[in-house]
């Protein structure tokens, strides 16, 4: 029963590995408009997440980060949302 759950646990770790970094080739397709659930369908969810705005009764404004990934490498992702939409998208070159 043990062997049993270690190997669907790590079954379920390489195929989370394999999934992260396809989606870090989409992130040039993250496009103004789209919704934040397509956003973490389409990419994942981010490595970092600041909120810019978040008052009670006023649509929340926030930034998503994606650090450079394998497939992704040397740009940084930063998407802007509000009220769960994307606003904007700032593609940067980040060297070592």
């Amino acid at each position: 029963m043990r062997v049993t759950r270690r190997a669907i646990a790590c079954t379920l770790a390489a195929f989370t590995a394999l999934a992260a970094a396809a989606d870090a080739a989409e992130r040039g397709f993250i496009r103004k408009g789209m919704k934040e659930g397509e956003v973490v369908l389409r990419i994942g969810p981010p490595d970092h997440e600041t909120f810019i705005r978040n008052t009670r009764g006023e649509p929340e404004e926030k930034a998503w980060t994606y650090f450079p990934a394998p497939r992704d490498a040397q740009t940084l992702t930063i998407i802007t949302l509000k009220a769960g939409v994307v606003q904007g998208v700032e593609r940067k070159i980040s060297r070592p």
